[in-house]
């Protein structure tokens, strides 16, 4: 997430456009908002941090700064935003549904460790509840900001952004963190069971003179 500096990061572009737009205008707030995203960008090179934030951030300001420029309005700023947690929302709650709950791909994913979690149901259930928590921010930010979009609270739009971006992700990541420990933990404590019945398989057969079960 990048930490203090991530949430300071997604943060400028928006402040940025919403002062310039109530000082000078919606074209002059556009612009603004797309050059702090590309200085962003190469105050990251020059520093040699992880610049892949920058530009999925970059490129979510650009897209966020057209809209506006299309609609002729400063909310329209906002509205890609809007409508993006919706369709996550959906997406997550349908990973779900078909037994394949995000949160539990996406890490096994990145950490390599498998999918030996979709077989336990307990450490299913967990990335279940992890995922559906995922989904209910998204839908909050959906609902929350929707709602000031069309009552043309553009200030209070910027306040929310913000406010439901990183921290309030953070706090859901709390979840995810648990289900991630809580699924390890049970799938150790089975990996140990079953290491215990082979080893009492192996003794059985060493007592009784039968041959090691053939490997295929």
């Amino acid at each position: 997430m990048g930490g203090l500096s991530g949430l300071f990061y997604s943060a400028v572009p928006v402040i940025v456009f919403v002062l310039a737009n109530s000082l000078f205008g919606l074209t002059v707030a556009i612009w603004s908002a797309v050059g702090s995203a590309v200085a962003i960008t190469v105050l990251r090179l020059v520093r040699r941090e992880p610049i892949q934030p920058a530009i999925s951030g970059f490129f979510g300001v650009a897209i966020a700064a057209f809209i506006a420029y299309r609609t002729g309005s400063a909310k329209g700023f906002f509205l890609f935003g809007i409508w993006a947690s919706l369709v996550y929302c959906g997406v997550l709650v349908l990973s779900v549904l078909v037994r394949r709950p995000l949160a539990g791909v996406v890490w096994s994913y990145l950490n390599g460790t498998g999918s030996a979690w979709r077989k336990d149901k307990q450490s299913r259930f967990g990335y279940d509840v992890a995922t559906l928590a995922l989904a209910a921010m998204f839908a909050a930010r959906f609902v929350v900001q929707r709602w000031l979009y069309q009552e043309d609270y553009t200030g209070w739009l910027a306040f929310a952004k913000i406010a439901m971006g990183y921290p309030l992700y953070a706090l859901v990541l709390l979840v995810v963190v648990w289900a991630v420990r809580r699924s390890d933990k049970r799938l150790k404590e089975l990996a140990e069971v079953e290491e215990s019945d082979a080893e009492v398989e192996a003794r059985l057969r060493v007592k009784y003179g039968q041959p090691p079960p053939q490997q295929a």
